[in-house]
Formats: structure tokens, C-alpha cells, sequence
């Protein structure tokens, strides 16, 4: 029995497979230069790749599970590339290989490659972008965020309690980044996005959209700050191509501050940013952006990048993290994204029915 045979001709997963493939093609020194020349591959890193991304679609939450299905589910053997007979890999193997992929820019070179092909197919816009950050849930707990020790700034757990759950009482403490850090993933910051919000230990995700089709052209993690997301969409917009022609960048209000104006204009991207006029503030957005025609089309454009972080967190396994520092988090965040357009493209590219 083949498993060619056994998967419709007309199952989404084929047009997914087949730019997959595409992709993984363009990869091929990449994947040679992470192993040595006798290295011995116990997972060719193609077939690893395309597991990671079954992991994405099918949300699946952990390993153990993503090994458990391919054992038995043919459809998920066909995306891989493995046969009827082929022996799935152990779980601590699999973790292992992955962890290597992590060490490489392969997430980043992976991403660029289906980007390229949403660029040939004409399904990006040149001109109009926009930007947005979300919270990234760490892999650290709340009972893990300490005082810093005083001895060479080392962090040790506090000393264990009576019980698998300890309680802990935070109320009436100041903590915060200055004086606390986590045990578990040093990183990781306290923080929230708004007021009256819970603060969280966490990474912000950001990601530049195109306003044609709403596919991610680029990606950011940081660490969270106050001003990491606009840090963040300056260091995207300087990786926009060059040239006279100026673009559009649309943006909430959170970006609404003099310096992030001035220094959009100085790099001859209009700031199309949502005012904020909350309270007695100015906003740093005049006549001369908001009379523009295209103003009220960025501001309703800029909308549809919720579409993306609610696909990344509820399907994608984005909301909290399971690696810890900011590379790994990172690494599996563009990979996120790279999956995200996937299914984007394919739905763009579907014959109407």
C-alpha cells in the first residue's frame, strides 16, 4: 500500500507539502553545514523540519504526542516522508535533533524561503506594511520571579517548602525587573502591555505585515520593555528595500511618540499611526499623514495583524512558550510565522470552488 495513495488528491495538507518542499530545496547547504562531514543524521533535519511544522498545524502540545501520532497516522507519515515500515524516532531523540536545528538560523532561512515564493506568485505588497507586538508567555512561573543575590549577581531558588506547591504571598512586595529576576529563565521579563492588565513573565513577539494580503514579511522577538516594540519596528523598517519610492507603515497609538515619527520620516517610510489623544497628550501624527487617502485604509488594514497573533497563539502553540531565552523563543516564534503564511498562501492560491 502506498501512502501517496492513501491521502485525497484534494486534502489541504498537499498545496502545504508542496511549498514545504520548495522551500526546504533552497536549504540544502544550510542543512549540510550543521552536521560534520562523518556526523551521523539520526533524523534527516528536512523530515525533522516538516514535523515541527504538524506540530504548528494540529496544535500539537508537546513531543511525547507529536511521536505517539506518527506513529500511527498515516497522514502524518506522508507529510514527514516516512514510509509504512520506517521506525518512528524516540522522543529524546527527537528533542535532541531539534535542539541542534535551534542552534542555526534555519527558522530565519526557512521563513524567507516561503516568503520568496508569496513574492513570485505576486501575493506581496511593496508599499504598504504594518506593524504590531504581542506578549509571549515565558516559561517561567510567577513563584520563580526572586530578588537578585548580592554575591556576583547569582540566582539562587529559595530554599524548598513542605509540598510538591509551595504557597508564596506576593501582596504588599515591590517587584520588579531591577530588583527580581527568574530563576527559571533569566530573561524573561515582568511586564503588561496595559493598564489594569496582569503583569507576566514574558518575551514580545512583533512581526511586519504586508497590507495586500496580510502576510508576515518579517519578525522580532525582544525582551519586553517599554520600548522594545517600537525598537522593534524601527529595526524592521530599515530591512525594507530602498529605493525612491516611499512606503506606508500603519501602527496602533502605542506608537504614537515624537521620536518614532521623526525617525520614520527620516527614513522615508510615512508613519501612518493611529493618534493618541488620550487625556492632554499631542499626537506626534498631523494633517499632513491624516489628510493622505491611504491614512484610513492603513488604519483599517493594520486590524487584520490581530489575525495573525490569534492564529499564532490558539493554533500555532504561541501563547506560552516552552523554550527558555530569547534565541530559542525566537527561533520557534519565526518558525510560527513561517507556518502562518503557509496556510495563508494556500488558501490565497486555492481554485474558486
Amino acid at each position: 500500500m502506498s501512502l501517496e495513495d492513501r491521502v485525497p488528491a484534494d486534502h489541504p495538507l498537499r498545496p502545504i507539502r508542496r511549498m514545504v518542499d520548495e522551500a526546504l530545496m533552497a536549504l540544502d547547504g544550510s542543512f549540510n553545514a550543521l552536521y560534520d562531514e562523518d556526523g551521523r543524521k539520526s533524523i534527516p533535519p528536512e523530515r525533522l523540519l516538516r514535523a515541527l511544522m504538524l506540530q504548528m498545524l494540529y496544535s500539537i502540545r508537546s513531543e511525547r504526542m507529536l511521536i505517539e501520532q506518527m506513529d500511527y497516522n498515516l497522514l502524518f507519515r506522508w507529510f514527514v516522508g516516512l514510509t509504512l515500515n520506517d521506525t518512528v524516532w524516540h522522543r529524546t531523540v527527537f528533542s535532541k535533533n531539534r535542539d541542534r536545528l535551534l542552534e542555526g538560523q534555519i527558522a530565519g532561512e526557512f521563513f524567507h524561503a516561503v516568503l520568496e515564493q508569496a513574492r513570485k506568485k505576486r501575493l506581496l505588497s511593496s508599499d504598504h506594511f504594518t506593524v504590531d507586538g504581542t506578549l509571549i508567555e515565558a516559561w517561567a512561573e510567577q513563584k520563580s520571579f526572586q530578588p537578585r543575590k548580592d554575591d556576583d549577581d547569582v540566582l539562587k531558588p529559595p530554599p524548598p517548602e513542605a509540598g510538591s506547591n509551595p504557597t508564596v504571598d506576593f501582596r504588599k512586595q515591590k517587584r520588579n525587573n531591577e530588583t527580581h529576576r527568574s530563576t527559571t529563565d533569566g530573561l524573561a521579563r515582568l511586564y503588561k502591555k496595559g493598564s489594569g492588565q496582569e503583569a507576566r513573565l514574558c518575551y514580545l513577539g512583533h512581526v511586519m505585515t504586508e497590507n495586500r494580503n496580510g502576510l508576515v514579511v518579517n519578525t522580532r522577538l525582544t525582551l519586553a520593555t517599554g520600548t522594545a516594540e517600537r525598537d522593534a519596528a524601527i529595526a524592521m523598517a530599515d530591512e525594507l528595500p530602498g529605493g525612491q519610492k516611499r512606503v506606508t507603515l500603519g501602527a496602533d497609538r502605542g506608537y504614537d511618540t515624537k521620536d518614532f515619527v521623526e525617525r520614520m520620516r527620516e527614513m522615508a517610510v510615512v508613519p501612518h499611526v493611529a493618534q493618541n489623544e488620550s487625556g492632554n497628550r499631542r499626537s506626534a501624527i498631523d494633517g499632513r499623514t491624516t489628510r493622505q487617502a491611504g491614512y484610513e485604509m492603513s488604519q483599517r488594514k493594520r486590524k487584520r495583524v490581530e489575525e495573525v497573533f490569534g492564529w499564532m497563539k490558539t493554533v500555532a502553540l504561541q501563547r506560552k512558550t516552552r523554550f527558555k531565552g530569547p534565541d530559542k523563543v525566537g527561533w520557534m516564534f519565526t518558525l510560527a510565522a513561517a507556518a502562518y503564511n503557509l496556510v495563508r498562501m494556500r488558501n490565497l492560491l486555492a481554485e474558486p470552488a
